[in-house]
């Protein structure tokens, strides 16, 4: 049975999703029972011990990206996230792709670097060259103070030296880097007491003052690459060619190559793939953002982190270059039982494997993005979007919550008081509903039609 193939998912009720997770392997007794019975989600209680000054606990839906294969695996991907287009480009976007083989990633080691900010030097160049002479001593001290980091394979790999400018001193500063592999583990905590720990002897060495001591979250030592290609007869639809679909989105690519206002959105909607699953997964969204967003400057400019070609027998071939440092283990997976529940969705074994998945993730929710550009345009979603949030303020219930949407959606009139207007008439069309079968039910069988009336509202039933 294909994992992540999952037909008309969306058509069932959540307690059916649950089963047919169960059913499938995907979750195990004790998920299905947590998700059934809501223990999966904190308390005040719970959140207290998280952060400062707890009022409550805020929600965000889980949904599932389906028809995810990244490597040759199948993936159901967790996403926590607020808007439904999101969710659904996703699965359809990996549907595409999956046809043709699916997305191939690969990643760097899973490096993090530690920053050590020394001032006050005499003399820069000398004090640089002091520590790449000593660069074993210094690697020994760091990985000493996380021996089990080591044993599991993992510490300082490399130490790297810069001189930088001060703007507000008249001598310039010395940046040391401790380039540490942290395996499966998100690294932060680690590496901020590798820099702590190793800065009397920098000192020493070079006769400085130790100042900033503290991890970088431009992660550009561990980068994911992800690719597809899809066969150009895969894309054509709504009315378009194959032809027309793939130069259209290499023609917007190539736009959010060359102009950073439209790279800032065309990175933002790849990150619109990318944080939900780091929600999920218990990782840092906010690092990852800001990692992706500076190495979109790495060559002096804000540029796009997607590349889109024709290739030599007419196809489409896309891919993407992204930062990724997430982790496996730690804290946020041990407090939140829903981080727990879905990893065990997801089925991943390292961190390096999430990466090569999140970036693939990254990869279609950009495809899906381009081909509606491209097509029949972005604003569909987004006013669908726009709809469910109206219903929902509208005080749409949830039997009617679905008609309401579509209802707003073909009026064109994405308004509270145009909800509200199809509610009212939903509700009296129901109530009428409801009367005819009171009728029916209190007439004997032989009875005839005898003129009794009913009025409701501007509706009425006559019998």
């Amino acid at each position: 049975m294909e994992k992540s193939r999952i037909p008309k998912f969306y058509r069932y009720s959540v307690p059916e999703r649950h089963q047919i997770l169960l059913d499938r392997g995907i979750i195990t007794n004790e998920d299905f029972l947590q998700l059934q019975e809501k223990l999966n989600v904190i308390g005040v209680e719970e959140a207290d011990k998280m952060i400062e000054n707890v009022i409550g606990v805020f929600g965000l839906p889980i949904g599932l990206g389906l028809n995810m294969l990244v490597n040759q695996k199948e993936y159901i991907i967790p996403m926590v996230v607020e808007e439904p287009s999101i969710v659904a480009a996703v699965s359809s976007s990996a549907r595409l792709v999956r046809k043709s083989g699916g997305f191939i990633s690969s990643s760097t080691e899973p490096i993090l670097i530690g920053q050590i900010q020394i001032v006050n030097i005499d003399n820069p160049s000398k004090a640089k060259t002091q520590i790449l002479q000593n660069k074993e001593e210094i690697i020994n001290l760091a990985n000493s103070l996380h021996p089990r980091m080591q044993a599991r394979g993992g510490g300082v790999r490399d130490v790297e030296v810069r001189i930088l400018t001060s703007t507000s001193q008249e001598k310039d500063m010395v940046i040391v880097h401790l380039l540490v592999d942290t395996k499966d583990a998100m690294g932060a905590n680690l590496v901020n007491s590798m820099c702590e720990g190793v800065a009397s002897l920098l000192e020493k060495l070079t006769s400085g003052t130790v100042f900033l001591r503290i991890l970088s979250n431009l992660t550009d030592r561990s980068i994911v690459k992800s690719h597809c290609n899809i066969p150009v007869d895969h894309l054509k639809g709504n009315g378009f060619t194959g032809e027309q679909v793939r130069d259209g989105i290499i023609l917007a690519n190539d736009f959010a190559i060359n102009d950073p206002y439209r790279a800032a959105t065309h990175n933002k909607g790849i990150m619109n793939g990318i944080d939900p699953v780091a929600i999920a997964t218990g990782n840092d969204w906010r690092a990852i953002e800001a990692a992706a967003h500076a190495y979109a400057c790495r060559g002096g400019s804000y540029t796009a982190l997607t590349q889109y070609r024709q290739t030599s027998n007419g196809d489409l071939e896309a891919s993407i270059e992204i930062p990724m440092k997430v982790g496996t283990v730690g804290g946020p997976l041990e407090s939140n039982p829903s981080v727990r529940i879905l990893h065990n969705i997801m089925g991943i074994e390292s961190a390096t494997e999430l990466a090569e998945v999140m970036g693939a993730v990254g990869l279609a929710q950009n495809i899906a993005a381009l081909k509606a550009l491209v097509t029949e345009g972005i604003q569909r979603g987004h006013m669908t979007l726009h709809a469910r949030s109206v219903a929902t303020a509208a005080g749409a219930t949830a039997d009617i919550f679905e008609t309401v949407v579509e209802k707003l959606i073909d009026v064109g009139e994405i308004k509270i008081w145009k909800a509200q207007e199809i509610i009212t008439s939903l509700l009296q069309s129901q109530q009428v509903e409801e009367l005819e079968q009171e009728v029916i039910e209190y007439l004997p069988e032989s009875a005839t039609a005898y003129g009794k009336v009913i009025l409701l509202g501007e509706h009425s039933v006559v019998y």
